[in-house]
């Protein structure tokens, strides 16, 4: 079993965390496989995907030994216990509860709590939290983290929202330790048609762009 440090490390080499959110509870499997061979190697499968514990616990079965597998969307300590037990190794919420930082590292994993101001990032940081995600980050941008980081230097910042092809590099070169990337990654009309190909050559873009941005 990997330590909640090693998992830190992975995800931080890693950069992109890809947030796996579906209609169908049946697409999330064919997804991951898309974004793993595409090159992404951080999955978040998040708790409003229809039957999400099952979900996680076939992901880490299948993909475990090639990528990280996490649960998203976690808003309770009795949700961490669950999606750790199904076999999420890292946990990550929208919201400043620090009832789950407890919970995870309890159970030797790492997490994310999401935050949006400075006192919330360090409220969470000082909580425990290996990482911060700021969360809507759209309307943000990568100035804001700059900014942030100048006082607070000790941060992992994850920004999830308004992460695309056009603004990774930015937010990566602000100093965030990863990026959320969600619906710009596994869009809507990806999910729709189930054009897994696409989805594969889209997450290879990705990684591409991030590799370059860490140069």
């Amino acid at each position: 079993m990997r330590s909640r440090f090693e998992i830190v490390r992975l995800l931080m080499e890693a950069k992109l965390i890809a947030v796996i959110r579906t209609n169908r509870g049946e697409q999330v499997q064919p997804v991951c496989e898309a974004l793993v061979a595409g090159g992404i190697t951080a999955l978040e499968i998040t708790l409003t995907t229809p039957n999400a514990i099952e979900a996680i616990r076939e992901a880490r079965a299948t993909f475990g030994h090639g990528a990280v597998i996490g649960a998203g969307t976690v808003l309770t300590a009795a949700s961490t216990h669950e999606v750790i037990a199904a076999g999420a190794e890292f946990v990550v919420s929208p919201i400043t509860r620090t009832e789950i930082v407890e919970a995870a590292h309890s159970r030797e994993r790492p997490v994310m709590i999401g935050a949006y101001t400075p006192t919330e990032m360090q409220t969470a940081h000082e909580a425990g939290a290996d990482f911060i995600k700021l969360f809507p980050a759209d309307k943000l941008g990568a100035a804001y983290v700059k900014s942030v980081r100048g006082p607070l230097p000790d941060l992992r910042i994850v920004p999830t929202g308004g992460v695309d092809l056009n603004t990774m590099a930015d937010f990566l070169n602000a100093g965030c330790a990863a990026l959320g990337v969600g619906s710009s990654l596994i869009t809507s009309e990806i999910l729709r048609t189930e054009n897994w190909t696409d989805l594969r050559t889209l997450a290879g873009e990705f990684v591409r762009v991030a590799r370059e941005a860490k140069k």
